[in-house]
């Protein structure tokens, strides 16, 4: 186990990325002296810098001058530099995931785990604790809609993360309570099958000490958290928290939530979609739970300002709406187009990206339903994320899977992103909605088309 009770000086590799600022930020506010290096430079560097942290770009050696340990994150390999100088110095390497179990025996923690909808979730249960006056430290692993990385600690005995599941090592913390919001096959091995997967979400909920928050209306998370004390939230009879929309908007869902039958609150999510109003009601039965009022609770909600690449709206051109968000997975594809379907645009243009090599080649066949609710889609090449390439597996692999359970709907391959710009500058229309889908750096799209579509006005 790490020890942070003597403030060491930690150094992190890959410091730029999400998962690792938001660690370099609870061990400044832990007062610990914190460097750390990444391969360019950011914006997310500079709010480093700005709290304290020691930033180098580019990888050497000398970086970990008076370094007590090292973490790294999951992109960095054995082969960095300064890995291999710090086992020569006899400096201890440790991963992300123990970082965080160590800050997470400091504080009773609230862990929010799930194949998708937990970093959602995680940030609007830490908005809603602090606008209730809780004062939670909080690790969410992505920036939040600001730009401010998602992260704070605090003097407060509660502290939230979210817990992932790609590596199994979201079973490594200490969890007091826990939200879990689905289990579906992900980040899936020849050692991790779907059933292994689902054992490790049972051994997760099992290890939880005062108690689960589950979703009511995802099959594996209520077979993973089976005999466990368990409240549930969904849509329902059998759900403690139930949700019931009456109302929603291209920004927002409106509705009622009731406690086991009596009305606690009337709330708006300030985000489209069925799926975000479960993550909300999610978020606002787990701050119940810990005690805040019902109907302030549900208030708070409303002044969320959301994560980056979830529906985030990057901007508008010519008449033609752009939003992105991190869908990668089948349910969350279907889900997020499902939201915009319901914003009224004219038509829905989808760019989907697949993630990952082995993904594409467990789930390809998944993806064959999921895009009903989109006019037309584009399915480009494979985002590696630094997997070896697969031999037969590609985004076309996707691409006729599609065509052939669905030869009408108007879907085509485009395997660069620089062709995709050039199709979507000359076949969007005023009126549209264009949605870039997935986990990898399609969500630059936006930022090379609007501008061309500008200067089409």
């Amino acid at each position: 186990m790490v020890d942070l009770s003597s403030t060491p000086r930690v150094h992190l590799l890959g410091v730029g990325g999400a998962g690792m600022s938001a660690i370099a930020v609870v061990l400044r506010g832990l007062g610990c002296r914190v460097s750390g290096s990444d391969s360019a430079d950011t914006p997310v560097l500079d709010r480093l810098r700005e709290i304290g942290v020691d930033v180098h770009i580019g990888h050497q050696a000398s970086h970990l001058a008076g370094a007590d340990i090292v973490a790294r994150s999951t992109a960095v390999g054995d082969e960095n530099p300064e890995i291999a100088a710090a086992r020569q110095a006899g400096i201890p390497v440790y991963r992300r995931a123990e970082i965080l179990a160590a800050i997470t025996e400091l504080r009773p923690t609230v862990a929010v785990a799930g194949t998708h909808g937990k970093t959602t979730t995680a940030a609007m249960l830490s908005h809603i604790l602090m606008a209730v006056g809780a004062d939670p430290g909080f690790v969410v692993g992505a920036l939040l809609a600001d730009g401010m990385i998602g992260a704070r600690w605090s003097n407060s005995p509660l502290f939230v993360v979210e817990a992932d599941e790609s590596d199994g090592t979201f079973g490594e913390l200490a969890v007091d309570r826990a939200v879990l919001t689905s289990v579906e096959p992900d980040h899936l091995r020849q050692d991790r099958p779907p059933d292994e997967l689902e054992a490790e979400f049972a051994r997760f909920c099992a290890g939880v000490a005062n108690g689960l928050v589950v979703c009511a209306d995802d099959d594996g998370a209520m077979r993973a958290s089976q005999g466990s004390n368990r409240v549930l939230y969904g849509t329902g009879p059998e759900a403690d928290y139930r949700w019931r929309p009456v109302g929603r908007s291209r920004e927002s869902i409106v509705g009622e939530v009731t406690r086991r039958g009596e009305l606690i609150a009337q709330m708006t999510v300030p985000m489209p979609g069925d799926h975000n109003a479960l993550n909300a009601t999610g978020a606002l039965a787990m701050a119940c739970e810990l005690g805040a009022d019902e109907s302030e609770a549900a208030a708070a909600l409303s002044g969320f300002g959301g994560v980056t690449r979830r529906f985030e709206h990057r901007g508008e051109a010519a008449g033609v709406d752009f939003i992105d968000d991190y869908a990668h997975l089948p349910t969350e594809v279907a889900c997020a187009l499902k939201a915009a379907s319901d914003g009224g645009w004219n038509r829905v243009v989808c760019v989907f990206q697949p993630h990952r090599y082995t993904r594409t080649s467990q789930l390809w066949e998944s993806f064959a339903h999921c895009f009903e609710a989109a006019d037309e889609v584009i399915v480009t090449d494979i985002y590696s994320a630094g997997e070896p390439s697969i031999p037969g597996v590609s985004g076309e692999l996707i691409w006729r899977g599609v065509k052939e359970a669905h030869p009408d709907w108007d879907v085509s391959y485009v395997a660069g992103l620089e062709d995709v710009a050039d199709r979507l500058v000359r076949g969007l229309r005023r009126g549209d909605l264009c949605l870039t889908l997935g986990a990898g750096d399609l969500t630059q799209l936006p930022d090379w088309v609007i501008p061309r579509l500008s200067e089409r006005q």
